[in-house]
C-alpha cells in the first residue's frame, strides 16, 4: 500500500508554551489536545498548529531553521523509502507518541526539521 499525502501542520517557536497555549485557546478558538513545558499540539476542526519551546541561544538546535509536520496515511512505506535514500536510520522511526502518532524526521541543510506524522487517533 502507498503513503498517502494529507496536509501539512505548521511548528511555530513559543518563548512559553502555557501563555501560547491560552493566547490560542482566547483568541483563534483552538483546543489543545497535548501539551508539556516543551511542546504542544492544538487544533480546530481540520487544522492543527504545534508550538514547540525555543530559547533563541547557539543551545537550540533549531536556531535559523524552521520545522513542518507532514501528515500522511500509512506512513510505513514512506519511512522504508527514506530509509533506503539513507536520509533517516531504522531507529528514527517513533511510534505511539504521547501526542497519538506514528512518527520520523530529520534535518535539511538549512537545519530546518522536516517530519512525516501519520495520527493514531
Amino acid at each position: 500500500m502507498k503513503t498517502e499525502f494529507i496536509g501539512i501542520n505548521p511548528v511555530l517557536p513559543s518563548a512559553d508554551i502555557a501563555r501560547d497555549i491560552d493566547w490560542y485557546t482566547e483568541k483563534v478558538g483552538l483546543r489543545t489536545l497535548f501539551y508539556d513545558h516543551m511542546y504542544a499540539v492544538l487544533y480546530r476542526e481540520n487544522i492543527c498548529i504545534h508550538l514547540q519551546w525555543h530559547a533563541d541561544t547557539t543551545d537550540d538546535p533549531l536556531l535559523g531553521g524552521s520545522v513542518i509536520r507532514i501528515h500522511v496515511k500509512n506512513i510505513r512505506p514512506l519511512f522504508n523509502e527514506f530509509v533506503e535514500r539513507g536520509t533517516v536510520a531504522e531507529k528514527d522511526f517513533k511510534t505511539k507518541t504521547p501526542w497519538e502518532t506514528n512518527e520520523f524526521g530529520f534535518y535539511d541543510l538549512n537545519k530546518n526539521a522536516i517530519f512525516f506524522m501519520e495520527d493514531l487517533s
